[in-house]
Parts: structure tokens; C-alpha cells; sequence
């Protein structure tokens, strides 16, 4: 377990998230994030080379897979699954007219896969994937699944008996080519945007079926502008492994970033994935040398950095070049950036964050956040 003590001024503590947190589903971290995507042969030379991934298993025509393509990268603790369809008849395609790239599923490592599936279903939960266990020469691993927000499912994966390089059927990938590290370890927190009126009944969904408690609630006064305005429910493990924060739009003048995601995506989604590293300087300095495109932070956001935030360790020179935020709670201080989106539709994008003791979400940023999110849609004539 975590050894969390305090979550900002959020009259919310550590201590009561363990307590409200139910402990019939302890979740060991993220297994795997799937992304079904329109060639995953391209997409996977794109994160390799953007984002400093590295080959690790492949399924295809070549494994004996007739239906679909998947390739398999990793970045410390991060495996990213990429996988197209041959049928354009199928599910992954349909998924995919809909929706365009994105995130489909959110696989959890858990001590118990089929009594995981029983725990959530019970409560209420919508079954996916029924428990089954997959075998081949490396053993036996066990999967279930159940459905969350629009088609985004939780896969539930065990693997006390299986020693492969990923799942059954999958083989390793070297493909010789790695343009090296961009620093990333594992994924902080994933966020999930929902319609409006639908945030309580999702957080109520993994306070429920799944024992999350929430971390921390922001609502319109929280993340505003003068155009648009969101509220969010930050969703938590009782370890504090694995958080989701869970976004609705809030009434504003124009479209929020929110609302412009369900429009393009065509319903809820993971809207962006955040990323720990260690050295984000050194990880954003890499990250734009290979192309990453990241949002645009105004000058002047920096003029107040040092009174609001206090005394870090980085140069503040140094981080306004990369365009790097920073916020401070009472456990210590954060880094920030957000990426564009990754695709064509304004849908997906990454949060690369170092956490310095910090365990929020850089509230203090919000303002300056937004601003630059509108401004890109204000380029794309969707606000």
C-alpha cells in the first residue's frame, strides 16, 4: 500500500480514502492499455519513435491470428497493446468507424482474475469478457472483463502461473529498430470523459462494483474559464495504484474540451493517459526533438510560478523553455505537460507528470490549462 498521508487542501485525506476504499477487488497496477487503432504496423513505429517505446510481442497473420494485428511495446512499467482489424465487418472495425483511434481496453493485474469478475458483476458491473483461462508452452493465464463508460471495457489479468513474454499467442518482437528511452515508467492516472449528468453515476459505478473511493472533486469554479467549464471526480484504488479521474462538461459560453471530445470520439472515452517520469526535462526535451507536439503554456503563466509554487530544484528558465507547469501541494510539488492529441480527431492525448512528493493534479494549472486547450480549439473552429 501507498504510503499516502494527505491529498491537498481537498478536505479529503490519505487516510479516509483506505478507509471508504473497499478491499474485495486489490488491484496490483496496470497490466496493459489496448488501443484499437487503423494500422497498428505504423502506429507502433510512431510510439516507438515519438515516445521512446520498445518492441515486445507481437500476434498476427505470422502467430496464427486470422482476424487481427496486435504489437506489443513497453517503456518501463508501460505496455502499450496496438491492435488492427483484417474484417471490416468486425467489432475492432465498428469500434474503430465510430470512434477513430483510441483507448478500448484498460487491463488491471490482479492476484485473482475470476473472483475479481465475481466481486464487480455482483455489484452490478456488466459482464465482457467471462472467466477463462488461455494456455500455451510459457502456462496458464487467467482474464475476465467487465464494461465500463461507453465502449471502454477493464480487463482483469492474472499471472501466477504464466511466464510469457505477454499473453498466449503472442510472440516476442525484436524488429531492430529503437530510437531509445523517453524516461517514461508507468501510467499516474488514466481520465475518462463521460456526458453531462453521467460523472456521479460513473464514480458511484467504481465506488460500487469495483471499491474505489473519491480522491478529490472539482467541480465548474474548480477548472473554468471565462468560455468553458468541466467538473471531475478523481476515482482511487485503496493503494492508491490506480486512479481515474472522471470528467463531465459544465455549462459555459462555449464548447468545453469535453464536449468537443464527445463529438469527435461519438461518446465517452479515456480522454488522455498520463505518464510518470523521473527527469521530465529530459524526457520533453526528447520527446520534441522526435515530433511529440505539446499544448502551448503563455509566457507570462511563469511570471507567478515562483510565488505560487515556492522553492523547487529545477530551473525555472529551464522549464518555461520546455513549456513545463508546476503546482504544489502540501506533500510537495508537481511537473506537468499535456501533448496535442495523437490523432487527427481531437480525441486522445498524454500527460507526461514527476511527482515531487506531490500526490494531486495540478489544480493550480487549471486556469492556464484550459486557456491553451481553447486556444487550440479555437484553431480547429470547435469552440
Amino acid at each position: 500500500m501507498n504510503d499516502l498521508t494527505k491529498v491537498e487542501n481537498y478536505n479529503y485525506s490519505a487516510k479516509k480514502i483506505f478507509e471508504e476504499a473497499k478491499d474485495f477487488l486489490p488491484i496490483n497496477g496496470t497490466d496493459y492499455v489496448e488501443l484499437y487503432v487503423g494500422n497498428a504496423k505504423q502506429a507502433a513505429h510512431y510510439y516507438k519513435t515519438a515516445f521512446g517505446f520498445k518492441d515486445l510481442a507481437y500476434a498476427g497473420l505470422e502467430t496464427g491470428l486470422r482476424d487481427r494485428t496486435s504489437y506489443v511495446l513497453q517503456q518501463g512499467k508501460i505496455r502499450l497493446v496496438l491492435t488492427t482489424p483484417f474484417d471490416p465487418e468486425s467489432e475492432i472495425a465498428k469500434h474503430l468507424r465510430l470512434h477513430g483511434d483510441g483507448v478500448k481496453v484498460i487491463a488491471l493485474w490482479v492476484d485473482d482474475a475470476y473472483d475479481a469478475f465475481e466481486q464487480t458483476t455482483i455489484r452490478g458491473a456488466k459482464p465482457y469478457l467471462q472467466p477463462q483461462a488461455i494456455e500455451d508452452k510459457n502456462g496458464k493465464l487467467k482474464m475476465s472483463g467487465i464494461h465500463t463508460y461507453g465502449d471502454t471495457v477493464h480487463v482483469f489479468i492474472e499471472r501466477k502461473e504464466y511466464n510469457g513474454v505477454f499473453l498466449p499467442g503472442f510472440e516476442s518482437l525484436n524488429t531492430g529498430y529503437e530510437p531509445g528511452t523517453c524516461g517514461l515508467k508507468y501510467i499516474d492516472h488514466m481520465v475518462g470523459n463521460v456526458e453531462l449528468g453521467q460523472m456521479n453515476k460513473w464514480s458511484e459505478f467504481y465506488a460500487e462494483a469495483m471499491g474505489f473511493a473519491n480522491l478529490v472533486t472539482f467541480d465548474d469554479k474548480d477548472i473554468s474559464t471565462e468560455y468553458t467549464a468541466l467538473m471531475s471526480k478523481v476515482m482511487s484504488s485503496g493503494n492508491g495504484y490506480i486512479k481515474f479521474p472522471i470528467n463531465e462538461p459544465a455549462n459555459g459560453k462555449k464548447k468545453s474540451q469535453v464536449e468537443e471530445y464527445l463529438d469527435f470520439y461519438k461518446g465517452p472515452g479515456c480522454q488522455h493517459i498520463a505518464v510518470a517520469t523521473d527527469d521530465i526535462v529530459f524526457t520533453i526535451s526528447e520527446m520534441r526533438k522526435r515530433g511529440v507536439e505539446f499544448l502551448y503554456v503563455p509566457g507570462t503563466y511563469y511570471d507567478t510560478v515562483a510565488e505560487r509554487v515556492g522553492v523547487i530544484s529545477e530551473d525555472l528558465n529551464e522549464l518555461k523553455k520546455w513549456g513545463i507547469m508546476v503546482d504544489r501541494d502540501e506533500e510537495g510539488y508537481l511537473l506537468q505537460i499535456f501533448t496535442k492529441p495523437v490523432e487527427d480527431r481531437p480525441t486522445l492525448f498524454f500527460e507526461i507528470i514527476q511527482r515531487k512528493g506531490a500526490k494531486s493534479f495540478g489544480k493550480g494549472n487549471f486556469q492556464a490549462l484550459f486557456e491553451s486547450i481553447e486556444a487550440e480549439q479555437a484553431k480547429r473552429g470547435t469552440l
